[in-house]
Parts: structure tokens; sequence; C-alpha cells
């Protein structure tokens, strides 16, 4: 089929002719047909095809066939696909791998290498590489530790931390009274008592206390007495050898504390706390 302008033409209806039209050049070489077509004239070109009209185009004369009443000659398209029409040629080829999967078949190669296997190696080397693999996991082993004991150790407290946290008092010097020393910020009573001072603490009654303590468990020598000066009811620092009981007196709300450091008398709810403390030889004490 071939379409010229806006109309179609069927190949069929000219089967006496191969073409519908043929320029005048090729009037010398006429096709086979009857003698009635060849007696009609040519039909002129529009004006606009003469070289009359234009100088820089000159146009051929055509030839109509006698069964069509044709338009002025336009521009034709080919009638047959620009694609091979073999199913065959449809499919391009592809590679052989693919192919292959295409059309399977249960005799498949393999490679060598895909079987290879290794031979062992030689028994004589054996000794240095397990020595070469262990001396490495001791030094994995070794950086490993370092790392943790620096962790562990960054936690710590500092030397000048540390040196604060013991404190060394030299008793030689303390007479039958309290001294006050600090300790971790806190004031720390050091008291050294008489003979009557330990058998007044021994002749309390124990049961009628508020917080109920032998002298004996808040003394490692009945001689001293140690205790921190922080008053247990809202933390005031009550003033030595005052109060009801011969002992300590809170001023701020009126706690009584005895020759042992319990309470007797007011709000505070405990005793005065004691201290570790350590005695180095006769004559020292280590606080902490």
């Amino acid at each position: 089929m071939l379409r010229i302008g806006s109309r179609r033409l069927s190949s069929s209806s000219s089967s006496s002719s191969s073409w519908l039209w043929r320029p005048t050049q090729a009037a010398a070489h006429p096709l086979p047909s009857s003698t009635k077509d060849n007696n009609r004239p040519a039909v002129p070109l529009p004006d606009h095809f003469t070289s009359k009209s234009n100088p820089f185009f000159s146009a051929p004369t055509f030839t109509l066939h006698p069964r069509f009443h044709l338009p002025p000659p336009a521009r034709g398209f080919a009638s047959e696909s620009l694609t091979p029409k073999s199913e065959k040629n449809l499919m391009p080829e592809v590679p052989a791998t693919v192919a292959a999967i295409k059309n399977p078949s249960p005799k498949i190669v393999y490679d060598e290498y895909n079987h290879e296997r290794y031979t062992p190696g030689d028994p004589s080397k054996r000794a240095f590489a397990y020595f070469v693999l262990t001396g490495g996991r001791f030094v994995y082993a070794s950086l490993i530790r370092l790392l943790i004991l620096k962790f562990v150790l960054s936690m710590s407290a500092t030397k000048d931390v540390l040196a604060l946290a013991s404190l060394e008092v030299d008793l030689s010097s303390i007479e039958p009274t309290t001294v006050t020393v600090k300790w971790r910020g806190k004031p720390v009573f050091i008291r050294r008592r008489t003979e009557e001072d330990i058998k007044l603490a021994n002749s309390v009654d124990v049961q009628s206390l508020r917080d109920p303590q032998e002298d004996s468990e808040r003394t490692k020598d009945p001689e001293w007495l140690v205790v921190i000066g922080v008053c247990t009811h809202l933390g005031c620092i009550p003033l030595p050898n005052a109060g009801d009981f011969g002992g300590w007196f809170c001023p701020c709300h009126g706690s009584h504390y005895d020759i042992s450091g319990r309470i007797r008398k007011g709000p505070a709810p405990y005793n005065l706390e004691v201290p570790t403390y350590t005695f180095l030889d006769e004559k020292n004490l280590l606080i902490g």
C-alpha cells in the first residue's frame, strides 16, 4: 500500500504497472501498458513548481496513471517495513551462557579450580606458625589488659585526694580535754577522758537512751573518744564541754550529748558519728 498526500492507494489495483507515476526522464523506457494509456496527454505542474516562477527550481513533468486523478505531487512514504519480517532475525544473537540457560543440559562442565585441592604444608614448619600465632595473641591480650587497667585506674582518686582522705594526729600533746581537727572538710572531736569520765559513761542505763549504744562499742581505747563534730539533727557544730551531761551541746536546737557522744536530750535522733580510725602506736592516731 502506498500513501500519497492524504490518500491511500492499493498496490493490487495497479497490477499492470509497478508505479502510479513516473517522471518524464523515464518516459524513454515506458512500462508495459495499454495503447489508450500511452495516448493520454501529460498533466502540467502548477506554477510554483515551474522554472518560470522559480528560477532556482526545475521540476520534471510527470505522467500520471489514467485510472486515478491525483492531487499535486507530494512527498511519498515507503510501503515496505524497515525491519525484516523474518522471525529469525527479530531476536538478536545471545551469549553462549544465556543460550545454555535457555536450552538447559544435564552435562555441565565446571572449571578445574572449583575442585582444586591444595597440598598440605610442611609439618616441620607448623611449630613456627603456632609460635607466631600464639605470640600475636599474647601481644593483643597484653594491650587489652593495659587498656582495661588504664580505664579502671582513671576512676580512682588522685594522690592529693587520697592524702586528704586520711589524717594522722599526734596524741602526745593532748591533755584531758577536747581537741578539734579537720578531716574531709568536717570537724572531728578527739577527747582524752579521765577515769571519772569513763565511769560516768559506763554508768548510764543504755535501754533508756534514744539511740542505745554501749560505751565500749564507741571506743577502741576507753581513754580516747573520737567522734565527728556534726549534730545529727540539722548538721550544726555542737559546743564541747557543754550541756546538761558534760559532753556537747548544740546551740541551734538544744540537743545535749553525754561524755560518750550519745544523745540524751533534744531533737537530735542519733548519737554523734564515730569515724574509722586506728592507733598507729601509743602516741599516733590515724583517722580514715
